[in-house]
């Protein structure tokens, strides 16, 4: 691609693919964000139950734990808004959405922590350590073939030509 003309595959300007890429990068972030805050919800409201005293070391810690993950992941999905308003109008579109496209990833390796992390801490209450341990391992395998092994393959593969036309 030549700098000014259009991006490979479509008929689009550097610019106007920067502003394409943005727009994507906030629908996934909207999306992001409604998990992040229900799994945050859930957190901050255990602490204020009448069992929470109840609560081993291990589960307080893997509490204490999953409650910094939730504000880092909290955190890394307002970063791009933040740094989006303070490029506003600089023409750095292309920067911003490099920078975001990283936090992004960032914020899925943490609500995945977290979303493994509070499946262990529930089933660590309710049934046992073997089964939160078991459902720990089970939760990374999942997340590592669907974001990251299947991503890797489809990456591999060429586009089929119905995705391109439509």
């Amino acid at each position: 691609m030549t700098a000014g003309g259009p991006a490979p595959g479509r008929d689009e300007t550097p610019e106007h693919r920067a502003d394409r890429n943005w727009d994507e990068l906030m629908q996934e972030l909207r999306v992001m964000q409604t998990g992040t805050q229900i799994l945050t919800g859930f957190l901050l409201a255990v602490a204020f139950q009448p069992r929470f005293s109840e609560l081993d070391e291990v589960q307080r810690t893997l509490y204490v734990a999953l409650v910094v993950g939730a504000a880092t992941a909290t955190v890394l999905a307002l970063a791009p808004v933040g740094l989006h308003r303070l490029l506003f109008q600089k023409h750095r579109k292309p920067e911003l959405v490099h920078v975001a496209n990283r936090l992004v990833k960032a914020d899925l390796v943490v609500i995945g922590a977290i979303t493994v992390g509070v499946t262990a801490l529930i089933l660590d209450v309710a049934l046992n350590r073997t089964a939160a341990v078991a459902a720990a391992i089970i939760g990374v395998i999942i997340v590592i073939v669907l974001w990251v092994a299947l991503p890797l393959k489809l990456k591999g593969d060429p586009p089929d030509q119905d995705a391109r036309d439509g």
